[in-house]
């Protein structure tokens, strides 16, 4: 089992920056694909930002050029920076682990933090 705690989230204008945690607790060390998702009233969930346990990154095309995914292995946290931040930002934001057991895979996904961007 995973446990995600995430922190960060809150109020900011537009064009202001926020930096979201997610600290991953438990079975860790087969931890593999860090990411972030958001959904906004009324949408579906989307991805957000994807990292590899290597570093490689994927980005949605929204929030490319503004946002950086990055983890640190060691404390198995991973770090979502969202810059230039517009209204449509505006969504709970949630981490997901992916964790590998042999040919099995496993998702853990945090409880969410409100991400609101005024205009």
């Amino acid at each position: 089992q995973v446990q995600l705690v995430e922190s960060g989230g809150g109020l900011v204008q537009a064009g202001g920056s926020l930096r979201l945690s997610c600290a991953a607790s438990g079975s860790i060390s087969s931890i593999n694909g860090m990411g972030w998702y958001r959904q906004a009233p009324g949408k579906q969930r989307e991805l957000v930002a994807a990292i590899t346990r290597g570093g490689s990154t994927n980005y949605a095309d929204s929030v490319k050029g503004r946002f950086t995914i990055s983890r640190d292995n060691a404390k198995n946290t991973v770090y979502l920076q969202m810059n230039s931040l517009k209204p449509d930002d505006t969504a709970v934001y949630y981490c997901k682990v992916v964790r590998l057991e042999g040919p099995l895979v496993y998702d853990y996904w945090g409880q969410g933090t409100q991400v609101t961007v005024s205009s």
